[in-house]
């Protein structure tokens, strides 16, 4: 009798296994049979045209990034202004779900970018110097720092330490060229590239635009079969509407940056309802550990950011220094906040998108609000193509002129960092109506052009300077090792030339989030 059910059983296992086969190659079937709901033309079937239906679930992460789910904000100060910059009042905004670097970018991680571009760049070796951070950023005139001008970049003992003395325009090719490594890992991963280290060099690397562009021949593996029936049952290369690349890594915007510091989500005890606002990126008013907190007892009283503490207390009592670091320290020191960044306040400050002006806050939009916006387009032939690409292997860019942008309502001409705050209309000049719209000497004037000693054109100041603040300024946020607890709060900015570096500013990457704003967490 057992051993009649027992058959029985395996005859009903059998049967419900083939009709789970059957359910999930009919489900598969289907899918590759999606139909158009516009023309009822069939999908992925190069007997209707080939036009093919990705079935796309979620945007990956990407190496190093952590998911930041948007939403809306108090961006702006909530410590008093103790310096009277009024310079970033409270204002609500929206930014758009994002990823960001759980980690500052550590000196490692440059190193690896300044080895790529010396072994593959050989006929241009100027890349390589160009990219090279400015160690004498180390050097004081009445402090003795020479040892950190020569280890603190290269010495393994400083290598998970964040990288200093690179300056915004360094930091953004940093991000197009992680983007570009990135992608290509994915092909590999995929299956579609052979991973070829020693036959990159000069404008024969793999770039993603120049990939796409059809203007760069992989080491290709397999490629993606084409449906198009005029193909003939060829193969292609990826394509952006397969979504198999990331968006690029780049500089987060200052909104973002902020927004990200907060982490406002852990303090959310009810449905859209945020019960306490902070003034640093962990709750309570201490830059020690408190019973605010949730911490151990343990942790009860440690500071919880790499800052100064006090005059000339940069690390503390020897026995029981208080936050561990004289310079810069580990870019996973400490805790990190509620999205799980580790150092949003101190250690080093970072570099944001944004151009700086003091009044950017009136001006903004309420939604992704940003200042900088310079709008390029690819460089064409005659015959509509993209143009070749550069030595550098590199897609070519131009702004966007006026006569292109003549019909739009949303711009009318390509940079517009000056809107509202440098341009004509924003000026004393604005009835006579002449003049560059976007030339930023008519109300931030930096003095006069003078040569240097290598007879290079510098601004000095001079004849009428009127400003420090110009087109060049960028932004940049969180406090740093040799700053007081001010500057820690997200809400507080200063800015810099964007040729310019410091010891104690660095930067960290982000990434546009395409798709739903929400993370299954699953990806």
């Amino acid at each position: 009798m057992y051993n009649l059910i027992n058959n029985h059983m395996m005859k009903l296992r059998f049967v419900f296994t083939c009709l789970a086969i059957l359910t999930v190659a009919f489900m598969l079937n289907s899918c590759d049979k999606k139909k158009s709901s516009s023309t009822g033309w069939t999908y992925n079937d190069s007997r209707y045209g080939g036009f093919e239906y990705v079935y796309y679930e979620e945007q990956e992460t990407g190496p190093g990034l952590v998911f930041i789910e948007g939403g809306t904000y108090t961006m702006g100060k909530v410590e008093q202004d103790v310096l009277y910059d009024w310079n970033n009042f409270p204002k609500r905004v929206t930014v758009s779900s994002f990823y960001m670097d759980e980690c500052e970018v550590s000196n490692v991680n440059y190193r690896e970018y300044l080895y790529w571009l010396k072994r593959v760049f050989v006929s241009y070796p100027e890349v390589y110097h160009q990219a090279l951070p400015d160690t004498l950023v180390w050097r004081s005139k009445l402090g003795w720092n020479e040892p950190y001008v020569e280890l603190y970049f290269r010495h393994p003992a400083y290598q998970d330490y964040p990288v200093v003395g690179v300056n915004w325009l360094q930091a953004n090719n940093f991000c197009a060229w992680r983007t570009d490594r990135v992608n290509e890992l994915i092909m590999v991963r995929e299956g579609l590239y052979f991973l070829d280290p020693t036959g990159q060099a000069d404008d024969e690397n793999f770039n993603t635009e120049a990939y796409l562009a059809g203007q760069y021949s992989l080491q290709e593996r397999d490629k993606i079969p084409d449906l198009d029936p005029m193909a003939g049952g060829g193969t292609r290369n990826v394509r952006m509407e397969d979504g198999i690349f990331l968006p690029k890594y780049r500089l987060p915007t200052e909104a973002e940056w902020e927004f990200a510091a907060l982490g406002l989500i852990g303090n959310m005890y009810a449905e859209e309802r945020i019960f306490h606002e902070r003034v640093y990126p962990w709750n309570g008013h201490y830059i020690r550990v408190d019973d605010r907190s949730g911490y151990g007892k343990d942790d009860m009283g440690q500071i919880r950011a790499n800052v100064v503490r006090g005059r000339g207390d940069y690390m503390g009592v020897a026995g029981a220094l208080n936050d561990k670091n004289d310079i810069p320290g580990p870019v996973t020191s400490y805790w990190p906040n509620d999205y799980g960044l580790y150092c949003m306040a101190g250690n080093v400050n970072e570099w944001v998108m944004d151009v700086y002006r003091p009044l950017t806050f009136e001006d903004n939009d309420e939604f992704r609000p940003f200042r900088g916006n310079v709008f390029y387009t690819q460089e064409r032939d005659d015959e509509g193509n993209i143009a070749e690409k550069d030595s550098l292997g590199r897609v070519r860019y131009r702004n966007v002129t006026d006569e292109e942008a003549f019909d739009r309502r949303n711009y009318n001409t390509s940079d517009n960092i000056n809107y509202l705050d440098g341009d004509v209309e924003s000026s004393t000049d604005y009835l006579s109506g002449a003049g560059d719209n976007t030339n930023s000497n008519r109300m931030y004037y930096q003095g006069k052009q003078v040569l240097d000693d290598n007879n290079k054109p510098i601004m000095r100041g001079g004849d009428k300077m009127t400003s420090m603040i110009n087109n060049r300024a960028r932004v940049y946020k969180g406090g740093g090792w040799k700053d007081r607890a001010y500057w820690m709060s997200p809400g507080t900015r200063r800015f810099l030339d964007e040729k310019q570096s410091r010891d104690d500013l660095g930067f960290r990457c982000a990434m546009h989030r395409v798709g739903s704003t929400t993370s299954s967490g699953l990806n």
